[in-house]
């Protein structure tokens, strides 16, 4: 790289198209965000602060070429930098957990206008993973008491250590369960107490082709879920229909090709109502909402 007139340092925007060429060229589906958040990282700075950072040290050059060089390998950008974003929370990630996307936060937003008028909710995240989405609620609703549920060894050292980062920070603590949504008899504490169930499983039907991001990165057990990718949801379904007050709302992330499979799954059940069918930005289906029918009368 060809050094700048005023001396050592270096023009940051070259260094990020030439970050973007190299991720391109690698197959990154956002080689420009991409870059763009890892010049960031390196400078300790927000993304749209950083066309006012003209000219940076040779370090910081490369800095950024040895965490783009990790990126161009397919590592997941959450990885590299340690954390990931999910609504109004920051959370750390890494091997062992599933990294949150951007698409759950349609059903984020979906479940905090369902519980909008209810006064001290009761929220019950399962297959939490991270806590993200969970954390997201506790944060977003700080009078709510929420449940989070994960039954994977590595995945909970990062539930753990997130659910502690928020009770340090002075938030409501999240009340931890460690168990296996197939469970039989699980969680009779909360049966017909909970406001809003939510879940993000594993989907994604076995067998199925996946981004190089997930297929090394991701847990398997976090991402496929059976031969049609609906094993743990009809399980989550089982079990909302229990722990859910008359009234409360479900929310089910599922797999692009479930848009008729899951909805018809929650219309099997009595108890329930309202099943509807919500696309992401793309258009794609992306999760799918009920409710338990009110009391009558």
């Amino acid at each position: 790289m060809t050094r700048n007139a005023a001396g050592s340092r270096l023009p940051l925007r070259v260094a990020i198209a030439e970050a973007e060429r190299a991720l391109a060229a690698a197959g990154v589906a956002s080689p420009r965000v991409d870059a763009e958040l890892l010049a960031a990282h390196v400078v300790g700075a927000s993304r749209s602060t950083l066309p006012m950072i003209p000219l940076v040290d040779p370090d910081v050059v490369e800095r950024l070429t040895a965490l783009v060089e990790r990126r161009v390998t397919r590592e997941p950008l959450q990885h590299i930098l340690g954390t990931a974003v999910l609504g109004p929370v920051e959370v750390a990630v890494g091997p062992g957990v599933f990294t949150p996307r951007p698409e759950t936060e349609l059903l984020l937003e979906w479940g905090l206008e369902a519980i909008g008028d209810v006064r001290r909710p009761v929220v019950l995240d399962l297959c939490t993973g991270s806590g993200a989405l969970a954390l997201a609620f506790a944060v977003s609703r700080p009078d709510a008491a929420v449940h989070a549920l994960e039954a994977d060894p590595a995945a909970l050292s990062w539930t753990r250590r997130n659910l502690a980062a928020h009770t340090e920070r002075g938030g409501r603590p999240v009340t931890l369960h460690v168990a296996d949504v197939r469970w039989p008899d699980l969680l009779v504490e909360l049966e017909a107490k909970v406001d809003l169930v939510v879940c993000n499983p594993p989907y994604v039907p076995d067998g199925t082709a996946v981004p190089p991001e997930v297929e090394r990165w991701d847990p398997a057990t976090a991402v496929f879920g059976g031969p049609d990718g609906t094993e743990i949801i009809q399980a989550v379904v089982r079990g909302a229909t229990g722990w859910l007050r008359h009234g409360g709302s479900l929310a089910i992330e599922h797999d692009d090709t479930h848009g008729e499979t899951v909805p018809a799954l929650l219309r099997r059940r009595r108890t329930l109502t309202e099943v509807t069918e919500h696309r992401d930005l793309t258009g794609r289906p992306r999760f799918v909402t009920a409710r338990r029918q009110a009391v009558s009368g």
